[in-house]
This record gives structure tokens, sequence and C-alpha cells, in this order.
């Protein structure tokens, strides 16, 4: 009789096991919509690193859903948000490449772009990133002049030129002050050539009068004088000129 009862609670509390473990709610996986939401909620908290992860969730684990081309770009914009640049531009490519008819696809362009004019140093420095700001900001302008992207590229455009002629500035003074005379004609007739809208462009005039009237090229001197005076009658470039010219 005991030996039965002891078979009964064992049967009654494998019961109640069991009992627990079917009611025990499974754990369903996030939707791709969910996860996207989740991710979009992380970035307006401006949890970047978190909700770049999860834009790359979204990817990995349902990658031919609708959502996951908008995580590529959000993706991407929170990586930019995040001063993580290189892994921002590597989604953006990634996005350019395989949605090229995209109705976002001039928002890559001009993120992009973005993402290499912030990282512009000081004159003193290596000026790639400058460059690369230059011609991504084209490529904007070119493909879509028509955007508000493309207004706001032409207006970053410029202050590249401006800061890539400033290099040119930079080290043509170094180079003068070295004696080294060409090498320092040389930037600055860069920029009167390439970078003539920009506002270096009396500085660098009258660097040329300068140098030309240093190494005895009268000519040459008068030539840049007249260019100088003509565009900037009343530059304090111009007026430097006439001294060194010594006209009254």
């Amino acid at each position: 009789m005991k030996k039965l009862k002891l078979f009964l609670v064992c049967v009654f509390c494998l019961g109640l096991t069991v009992g627990c473990s079917s009611t025990k709610e499974v754990e369903k996986p996030q939707t791709a919509e969910e996860l996207y939401n989740q991710a979009h909620d992380d970035l307006d908290k401006t949890s970047y690193k978190k909700a770049a992860e999860t834009f790359e969730k979204v990817e990995l684990e349902y990658p031919y859903s609708k959502w996951a081309t908008k995580a590529k770009i959000m993706g991407a914009y929170a990586y930019y948000k995040d001063q993580k640049y290189d892994d921002a531009i590597l989604s953006l490519d990634r996005f350019i490449k395989f949605h090229p008819g995209n109705k976002d696809i001039a928002y890559a362009y001009y993120l992009k772009a973005l993402c290499y004019y912030e990282q512009i140093t000081g004159v003193e420095k290596d000026q790639e990133n400058t460059r690369l700001a230059l011609q991504a900001l084209r490529q904007v302008i070119t493909r879509f002049p028509n955007t508000e992207y493309a207004k706001d590229a032409s207006l970053k455009l410029e202050l590249t030129y401006d800061h890539l002629a400033g290099k040119e500035m930079e080290v043509g003074r170094y180079y003068l002050k070295q004696g080294n005379y060409l090498s320092a004609l040389n930037r600055f007739s860069v920029v009167v050539n390439d970078y003539q809208m920009t506002s270096h462009i009396e500085e660098a005039l009258y660097r040329q009068v300068e140098i030309y009237t240093i190494l005895g090229l009268n000519k040459e001197a008068n030539q840049a004088y007249r260019v100088l005076e003509y565009n900037y009658p009343k530059s304090k470039w111009t007026k430097a000129a006439r001294k060194v010219l010594k006209i009254k």
C-alpha cells in the first residue's frame, strides 16, 4: 500500500512538471519590423552604436525583406552619428551598389559626402579627406542637381575649395620663408589658376607679384599686379603690391 501511494505521488509530481513546462511561453524571434523599430528607438535615444548593430541584425536575419533595405541606409546614418565614418561609408557603398534605383539613393550619396566632409582637418595636415569630400560633393551635384542635397553640397563645395586653397597657401608661405621661391610660386599659382573664387585669391596674386619681383621678372610681376588691381582695387593686398612695385 505504501508503494502504491509513493507511485501515485511521483506520477502527480511528474504531471505538475509537464504541466508547468507546457504553460511556459516559448520566446518568438523578433520580426524584421520589430527589430527595425527597436533600432529606430535606440537611434532616437542617441544609442547610436546599439542602433547600428540592430539595423545590421535586420539585414542579416531578414536579407530579402523591405526592412533590410531600409536598415542599410539607417544603419549607415547611425554609424555617421556615432562618428564611425569608415563603417558608414562601407554601408553606404553597399546601399549604392545594390539599390541604385531606391528613393533614398540621393541621400545615400549625400551622406557619404558628409562622412568625408566632416573629417576635413586643418590645413597643416594631410588633405586626403578634403579631396575625397570634393569628389563626393561633386557627385551629389552632378547626379541629383535639383535636390535639396545638391543645394547644400554646393555650399559645402565652396568651403572645400577654400580649404584646399588654404592648404596651397600654407605650403607656399612655408617655401617663401625658406627662400625656395620657385616652389612657393608654384603653390601660389595653383591658387590663382584653380581656386579663383576662394578667399585666398587676393593674397595669392600679391605673392606672385612679390616673388616675380624678387626673381627680377618685372614683366610677370606687373601682369600679376594688373589682375590684382583690376579685380580688387581696394584690397590691402593691392596696396601692398603697389609698395613692392613702387607704384604711387
